[in-house]
């Protein structure tokens, strides 16, 4: 799925630094956690993908903000048919994974449950070790698969596909 236009969408308006704690690299790691998640359980891939890019797009600070899962579904809303197609049912996903992923324990569709796992599996960025029991699905409970996001999330690897397929430098802080 192509993100470029989505991720141009969110930019025109995002209020926190790129370089932040839910910005561009948690993005990407979010994407890549999703996409290996979504590989062993069957997951939307569309839906995992947009997630990674929207899920904290409407945050206003890096502490607490509570509404902004439910910003972020509103947003979506903004964008569907205009910068990205989504059919009803994976759209409904979208907005229930986004807007439930801050307060929500867990879900019983896989789809939003890898969405969750996903963005859980990076908590390493801000300190903390992700926890198996607030995982939902077997692949992400999994030892092999929390050393490895929590190792990238913990050293805030910045994902090639940031540069590469996104074309954000945050070395230098613009945008090609």
């Amino acid at each position: 799925m192509q993100l470029r236009p989505v991720i141009e969408a969110v930019l025109e308006d995002y209020a926190l630094p790129l370089s932040g704690d839910h910005g561009i690299s948690h993005w990407a790691r979010v994407l890549e956690n999703g996409l290996k998640l979504a590989e062993e359980t069957g997951a939307s891939r569309r839906v995992v993908s947009l997630f990674a890019v929207l899920h904290d797009s409407r945050r206003v600070n890096e502490y607490s903000d509570p509404q902004h899962g439910p910003r972020a579904a509103q947003f979506a809303a903004t964008l569907r048919g205009r910068v990205f197609e989504l059919d009803d049912l994976e759209f409904d996903l979208l907005q229930l994974a986004c807007a439930g992923h801050t307060h929500e324990r867990t879900h019983p569709d896989i789809t939003i449950q890898a969405c969750w796992d996903a963005d859980r599996l990076d908590l390493g960025r801000v300190g903390i070790t992700p926890n198996p029991a607030y995982l939902s699905t077997e692949i992400a409970r999994q030892p092999a698969t929390i050393s490895w996001a929590d190792g990238r999330a913990s050293f805030h690897f910045v994902p090639p596909l940031v540069l590469e397929e996104w074309g954000i430098d945050l070395k230098h802080g613009s945008r090609r």
